[in-house]
């Protein structure tokens, strides 16, 4: 993730950006020491995670994320005042450290970051994802994936059942499990992964998906009591 560290006093933005190097996944790509300096850069570099202090000259830190709410740059507080904890949090930031940052806080809020950068990307690569390409014999077939039943291991192969169409593929399951949206699908068995949305009917551990029968194992039946919200 593309960090920035935003606080006017020097010894501070030394500390967080020694405490970046805590984690190989957090790229510095600048330091400010004032608010209207950071948003010319989150306008003009792609800034993924905010490392903002509150009191600052001229715009303070509260202003600026307020300017940032259409942007999708998380913020993280770092401040000395712990009174603006309830300001900070009604702007919807990751999170709110108070000063000195120790480096198990430091880490803790960047947990949280990263989660949510997760769920961000998985969700904006399920909006693109629309469709999969399927090799059928000699021939590549382009299956929308809201079309799709479940997904079959059978040996060396994995059938895929469609809306109309039953397609062969040679691949293991779990390839074709990493290629599909987890948004969308769920393995319910060793061998069955399902389209969530195509359930009719559950009744004990088997599943009914267009008058077809698909077991689930006890090992996936609390993921699958999760994920479809059962009342």
């Amino acid at each position: 993730m593309n960090c920035l560290v935003v606080d006017d006093n020097d010894l501070a933005r030394l500390t967080l950006k020694k405490l970046l190097s805590l984690d190989p996944a957090l790229v510095m790509v600048d330091e400010c020491p004032t608010a209207d300096m950071a948003y010319q850069t989150i306008l003009n570099k792609e800034i993924d995670l905010l490392f903002l202090d509150i009191e600052m000259p001229g715009m303070n830190g509260i202003e600026l994320a307020k300017s940032l709410a259409e942007n999708s740059t998380m913020i993280v507080f770092t401040t000395s005042k712990r009174d603006y904890a309830v300001e900070a949090f009604d702007l919807n930031v990751v999170d709110f450290i108070i000063k000195p940052v120790a480096p198990a806080r430091f880490l803790q809020a960047v947990k949280k970051a990263k989660g949510i950068y997760k769920l961000r990307s998985q969700a904006e690569n399920d909006k693109v994802q629309e469709f999969i390409f399927i090799r059928d014999s000699n021939t590549v077939k382009r299956v929308r994936l809201a079309d799709i039943l479940f997904l079959e291991a059978q040996g060396d192969y994995v059938k895929v059942v469609a809306e109309g169409n039953v397609y062969q593929i040679h691949s293991s399951l779990k390839s074709v499990e990493d290629k599909v949206p987890k948004s969308i699908f769920l393995r319910v068995h060793r061998s069955f992964i399902i389209n969530l949305s195509k359930v009719d009917t559950v009744e004990g551990n088997t599943l009914i998906i267009d008058k077809k029968f698909v077991p689930v194992s006890d090992a996936y039946k609390a993921t699958l009591n999760k994920r479809m919200r059962i009342l």
